[in-house]
């Protein structure tokens, strides 16, 4: 048993004299290369986005962010592969039959890797279009929610219960970004057929410029909330639809103080807001 011990160790120390030296070069290569690839591409990527003075900051920001994770990663996927590839060289293990064998298995695992290939090829057009980032709010077919992360191969949202949603980037068909550039205020206001509209426009009018001063919400605001037209007459009121411009992912924020707002004002000025009603006529006996 000692004799046993003693060969091993000392196989261990003739491996370790023979290729230990080359094993650390080869991981301090890699390892080195791993980290001046991601530095550089996410220099590269930084100023690049950065020219595009089209781009709102928060949304450099995002893009940016977006593209130096997957690119990273990729970055970091490759380096691995190459320097195993050249480690097992240098161990004396022939690379030729590996390869060979990965071929053969490609070959029979085609059918199931061409839905992950157009994952990948569909995540590319994502990345490059700029269709959405991380940090946007975004449809993709019938999922709503915040964009928490984007890779070749999926994107990962989460809607506004907490739930996460993983989508393979193949199987998004519409891909409707709520938080582009900027976002909208629309916004159907009801009201009783007998109420004087062009009072009710002032009011709206003058409720949306109030908004627009407050400087709690003036930074969130591009143009005021302000009367469109009258959109539609409905069973129980008049409906007049309201609009206004303001900064991406706000809408909903503006939308909801704008409600309270116009609430209030509607009722110091004893504007009715109609709910669903029915009239029954009773024919005379």
């Amino acid at each position: 048993m000692t004799t046993t011990l003693t060969d091993v160790q000392a196989l261990i120390r003739e491996w370790i004299t023979a290729f230990g030296p080359t094993v650390l070069a080869i991981i301090a290569v890699a390892t080195f290369v791993a980290w001046a690839g991601t530095f550089t591409l996410r220099r590269v990527i930084a100023r690049t986005i950065h020219r595009d003075k089209d781009l709102p900051a928060k949304e450099r920001k995002q893009r940016i962010d977006t593209l130096q994770r997957v690119g990273t990663a990729s970055v970091k996927i490759l380096v691995t592969v190459v320097a195993l590839m050249v480690l097992l060289s240098e161990l004396g293990v022939s690379i030729g039959p590996i390869l060979a064998t990965a071929g053969v298995a490609g070959v029979a695992l085609g059918f199931g890797a061409q839905y992950v290939i157009s994952d990948l090829i569909s995540g590319l057009f994502i990345l490059i279009e700029n269709q959405y980032s991380v940090g946007d709010i975004v449809c993709l077919n019938d999922t709503c929610g915040a964009v928490e992360s984007v890779t070749l191969r999926i994107t990962r949202l989460r809607d506004l219960d907490g739930v996460v949603h993983h989508i393979p980037n193949s199987e998004i068909t519409v891909a409707s970004n709520m938080s582009k550039h900027f976002s909208r205020v629309n916004l159907n206001v009801g009201v009783a057929y007998d109420a004087d509209i062009d009072a009710v426009v002032e009011i709206i009018d003058e409720v949306g410029a109030q908004l627009a001063a407050d400087d709690e919400w003036s930074e969130n605001i591009i143009e005021p909330p302000q009367f469109l037209r009258v959109d539609e007459f409905g069973d129980s009121a008049v409906y007049l639809k309201v609009v206004g411009e303001v900064r991406p992912a706000k809408q909903w924020d503006v939308t909801g103080e704008l409600r309270r707002r116009l609430k209030s004002a509607f009722d110091d000025a004893d504007v009715t807001i109609p709910f669903p009603q029915r009239r029954i006529h009773q024919d005379e006996e």
